[in-house]
């Protein structure tokens, strides 16, 4: 017996190392992100409730944005990290293509929108004229940051699919960091700038993504295998577009329902709930954003693990580095729910709310103690795990199910209609995660997600 473990141990041990050396740089980028809009937050705090409403309000298309860019990201990644552990390299150019041309799209009409229909866009969060003339101040010089984040974020998920998440990460840092810096020199116009509050976090932000677009071609102008080249946009190849639709399609429609859904919660809460409870929700979300951080990043991690095992048909490996992946989830759910319970008393001294605001936020971080479990769970399996192994068409039906039939008309039920009182309806908003549990958890033992996705020949007799 003993000298069946010890090898079990000894692979454990190696599956370990290498989940952990592709988390950390990956914790550390999504620290940096949440640091972002966290900063955002807290300088905010010290111009007025308003503007923290705000820009949590306007910032909701920049979620459904991030949104489409993961969806599309983790399409390609499912794609490029198996034919990176084959060891083929042609189609990595040509799905990063084809995701470029999606991305780059659905950022242009993003960007005319916030350019040409930002009052339109705020009224869909709120009636608030001030809160609508805040929102469209920030939208109108934020547009720009949608027009570069779409090439980014596409090239940056094909890095790390191929286990280059060191520069990823360190064009996100750098990017990241001087976010922050032009954040508080336009909020509070230091070194001569105009003092322009909310605004100004949407001028950093522009800012900061056309500088991280400029790093992203000098690194790319550097890199011995993938490059960001404008000749990819017209790369053509019928099996792998056919491929990355059926595989790509199903995470963006995922990523993007869920995003819709979870933006509506704002909704219900700016429409129904009020201004306290949405400046409320600016500070639980900053809070839930680092809770969040270990285990998004092991799901992350994981998925490309997996997604590079399966591609060199080892599916024996994948389904044990699945089962690690899935015990570093449970463990890191658990330092997430710690985290928000040991920073709640911090986070309500800081907060600048009114005494029902404050009321509320100290509740909602007690909910988001536990639900943080629950979507470190399911974002671990439906995001990485499954899609690792080219299965995205479950999570969509299994998340816009959840979503659109379960959470959504919940909670307008229980505002619009009930009238429950605020923290009843973000209770009931906050089931959304455990509900779909059983099923999640029924799919992963089912093993339906292990498949090696790639093809041969790829290049010999199609166009």
């Amino acid at each position: 017996m003993a000298k069946t473990v010890k090898p079990l141990q000894a692979g454990e041990a190696k599956l370990y190392g290498s989940i952990g050396r592709l988390t950390w740089p990956i914790v550390l980028q999504n620290l940096l992100s949440a640091a972002v809009t966290s900063a955002d937050v807290v300088m905010l705090n010290f111009v007025g409730q308003e503007h923290i409403s705000a820009v949590s309000l306007a910032g909701q298309y920049s979620s459904i944005l991030f949104m489409i860019y993961y969806g599309l990201g983790t399409g390609a990644t499912m794609l490029c990290s198996q034919y990176y552990g084959k060891k083929d390299f042609q189609p990595i150019e040509v799905v990063e293509g084809i995701a470029l041309r999606f991305s780059l799209l659905i950022s242009i009409l993003f960007s005319a929108g916030a350019l040409l229909f930002p009052h339109l866009m705020m009224r869909v969060f709120t009636p608030d004229a001030a809160l609508i003339e805040i929102g469209v101040s920030y939208l109108r010089r934020v547009f720009i940051a949608y027009l570069c984040w779409g090439i980014v974020e596409i090239y940056l998920a094909v890095l790390r699919s191929i286990g280059r998440v060191v520069i990823a990460t360190v064009l996100n840092t750098a990017a990241f960091s001087l976010n922050i810096f032009l954040n508080a020199v336009f909020i509070f116009g230091l070194f001569g700038a105009p003092r322009l509050g909310a605004a100004g976090v949407a001028l950093a932000t522009s800012i900061s993504r056309a500088v991280e677009l400029v790093l992203v071609l000098i690194v790319s102008a550097k890199s011995p295998d993938v490059k960001l080249k404008a000749s990819y946009f017209f790369l053509r190849n019928r099996l792998l577009f056919r491929d990355f639709l059926q595989m790509a399609l199903p995470a963006l429609a995922n990523d993007v329902s869920w995003g819709l859904g979870f933006s509506m919660y704002s909704v219900i809460i700016g429409q129904f709930l009020g201004s306290d409870m949405v400046a409320a929700n600016s500070f639980v979300s900053q809070v839930r954003s680092f809770a969040t951080v270990l285990c998004f990043s092991v799901a992350s991690a994981g998925g490309i693990l997996v997604g590079q095992i399966l591609g060199a048909s080892r599916q024996a490996e994948a389904e044990r580095a699945a089962s690690a992946i899935m015990k570093l989830t449970v463990l890191t759910g658990l330092i997430g729910g710690a985290f928000i319970l040991i920073f709640r008393g911090p986070v309500l001294n800081f907060a600048r709310l009114t005494p029902e605001g404050k009321a509320f936020l100290g509740q909602m971080l007690l909910i988001n103690s536990y639900y943080v479990m629950g979507s470190a769970v399911n974002t671990t399996l439906i995001a990485g795990i499954f899609r690792a192994g080219g299965d995205s068409r479950f999570g969509m039906i299994c998340d816009t199910i959840d979503m659109w039939g379960y959470g959504v008309p919940l909670g307008f039920f229980a505002a619009a209609v009930l009238r429950l009182p605020p923290m009843w309806v973000y209770f009931l908003l906050c089931t959304d995660e455990f509900v779909k549990w059983p099923w999640v958890i029924r799919h992963y033992r089912s093993k339906k997600w292990l498949k090696n996705i790639t093809r041969d020949n790829l290049f010999a007799d199609v166009p």
